[in-house]
């Protein structure tokens, strides 16, 4: 028979976000970031009964506008030409996969990890690293563009999802991760954010996953195009070999495309392992016990050995040099050029052209600023669809 206690033991069984924050504070390392210790949001808010601030951030990532279209944003081969090339929102999830192994093997917070890798990419333009690339050039003389900062001005002013306040209100730690890129930090965009401090263990993890990401992705993708030959890793890449070794050695007599995906697959374990396995070294090396310890480190603490840092060199230029910079990948690059310039001298000349929305940012923001975030946000097809209704009569529909 049920009786009172039965309710209460009923209702022990739901995890409170006092539940969740005890259990993450006894199974983190010192030096994780803790969802107790937050520095907290821009503007506060009622705690969420079951989520921590750290998951709550993560979720309002995934049901953001940005991160849908990351799925119309390609990485090297625009959306045309195939469906199976990875987009910005595959590879964030891959991000997130290998990143979120690396945190629990450290015992790091998995929870901040996934929402920064799956932040990482949302300020990226359509086109891949060529539209980031002219409009870099294009914003040169007005505040300049990188995706990182753009990211970041997504989620503070861009997404619109609360009547209360403009943008997404994420935590410190998570804006702070996402501009925190690449040392010094320097400039007026670093200011909000302790720019002395080193970035938590999280966005190291999160920076060092996404190229191990995109190098085995792109690997797998020249492999499939066509464009890069097997032969030539085989012959010119150790990590390659080493990989290689490893999965003949478990999938014996493997056939020829499928061993290249278990090859690609053991890269990653051999990447993801040498990092858990130097980063444990350094800190024990560093002696860090706490996060503070980290924050004050002159340089990262989260690396690969010498060793493998050389390989993924050898295996960064490998790729420059038979992939990036093919014929078939300049044409898409070219393409790219032509599309988002053309789409930005349009629009900085014709404000009108672009939605109501936009042309009021010009007004409080700048010109400039606002057909950037115009643009930077298109998918590779609407940019394509955009470009044809302004430059190629008869494209398209005007009800675009």
């Amino acid at each position: 028979m049920s009786n009172g206690s039965d309710t209460e033991s009923e209702a022990g069984a739901i995890l409170t976000r006092k539940d969740v924050l005890a259990r993450e504070d006894a199974r983190l390392a010192p030096y994780a970031c803790r969802g107790s210790g937050t520095r907290g949001r821009r503007i506060e808010e009622p705690p969420d009964p079951l989520r921590t601030d750290f998951q709550r951030d993560r979720d309002r990532i995934i049901h953001s506008t940005a991160f849908r279209r990351l799925n119309g944003k390609t990485q090297v081969f625009v959306a045309d030409t195939g469906d199976h090339y990875r987009t910005r929102l595959t590879h964030s999830l891959e991000v997130s996969q290998i990143a979120r192994g690396i945190s629990r093997s450290l015992s790091l917070n998995e929870d901040l990890t996934e929402a920064l890798a799956l932040a990482h990419d949302l300020g990226h333009t359509p086109f891949g690293h060529s539209g980031g690339d002219v409009l870099g050039e294009l914003m040169r003389e007005h505040g300049g563009f990188e995706h990182n900062r753009q990211a970041l001005r997504i989620l503070d002013v861009l997404e619109i999802k609360y009547p209360d306040f403009g943008g997404l209100n994420l935590t410190y730690e998570v804006r702070e991760s996402i501009i925190k890129h690449k040392r010094p930090f320097e400039g007026a965009d670093y200011a909000p954010y302790c720019p002395e401090e080193g970035p938590c263990l999280e966005a190291q993890v999160v920076d060092l996953a996404d190229g191990i990401a995109y190098l085995s992705a792109d690997l797998d993708d020249g492999l499939r195009s066509g464009i890069i030959e097997r032969d030539a890793l085989e012959r010119d890449v150790t990590l390659w070999q080493q990989a290689r070794e490893q999965a003949l050695a478990r999938y014996p007599g493997t056939s020829s495309r499928l061993l290249e995906l278990k090859v690609v697959a053991q890269l990653i374990s051999l990447l993801v392992r040498d990092l858990c396995e130097s980063t444990g070294r350094q800190l024990a090396e560093r002696q860090i016990r706490n996060l503070a310890d980290v924050r004050s480190q002159p340089d990262a603490v989260v690396a690969f050995s010498s060793e493998v840092e050389t390989g993924e060199a050898e295996l960064r230029k490998f790729l420059y040099d038979h992939f990036y910079t093919h014929f078939k990948v300049c044409r898409m690059r070219n393409r790219a050029r032509v599309m988002i310039t053309g789409l930005f001298r349009a629009y900085r000349e014709g404000s009108e052209l672009m939605p109501p929305r936009f042309q009021l940012l010009a007004a409080t923001d700048g010109l400039e600023r606002s057909v950037t975030d115009y643009v930077s946000g298109m998918t590779d097809r609407y940019a394509q669809k955009e470009y044809g209704l302004l430059f190629q009569p008869g494209e398209g529909s005007l009800d675009a």
